[in-house]
């Protein structure tokens, strides 16, 4: 799979921060490393708020900090080794490598990042990509798989209950 291929052609639409949150829960629970998610948008996009979903979704209840400035920001929860970057202020690509960034995604991690787009081509190709662009006072979130595991992923989100 080299292309991105979406679950679901149709966007899905989060009415508020609740929404985003739920969503990121959501796909905490079927989360495996390892595993690398690109998290693109917009500032404003609701990039951090989805991550922090995903994080309380694994029993995280601490303050979740966005790693604009850090780069990266690193929690060893639940049953996983979860690295949260964020690459919007780098101004060259080659800033990713110069500070040894590519020995986390080297572990056996699951890897959210935001702002890939300024880090390639050294950020390592996502499993899971999830688009979130700003509609009104909503979110609109489109998932996507770049991999055999990340589509594997989003069939266990998306499984019916029972």
């Amino acid at each position: 799979m080299n292309d991105f291929e979406y679950l679901d052609p149709a966007p899905m639409i989060l009415d508020g921060e609740a929404a985003t949150l739920a969503l990121g829960a959501r796909l905490a629970a079927v989360l495996e490393a390892p595993l690398v998610v690109w998290l693109c948008g917009d500032l404003g996009a609701g990039k951090t708020t989805f991550v922090r979903g995903v994080l309380r979704g694994l029993g995280f209840a601490e303050k979740v900090k966005s790693p604009t400035y850090t780069l990266v920001e690193l929690y060893a929860i639940s049953r996983l080794t979860f690295h949260h970057f964020d690459f919007y202020r780098f101004s060259y690509p080659e800033e990713f490598t110069e500070a040894g960034l590519d020995e986390y995604f080297a572990a056996n991690a699951v890897c959210f990042v935001e702002w890939p787009d300024k880090a390639l081509p050294f950020v390592p190709a996502p499993d899971l990509r999830i688009d979130l662009e700003i509609a009104g006072a909503a979110r609109v979130a489109r998932l996507s798989a770049g991999s055999e595991r990340g589509a594997q992923c989003l069939t266990k989100m998306f499984l019916p209950a029972g």
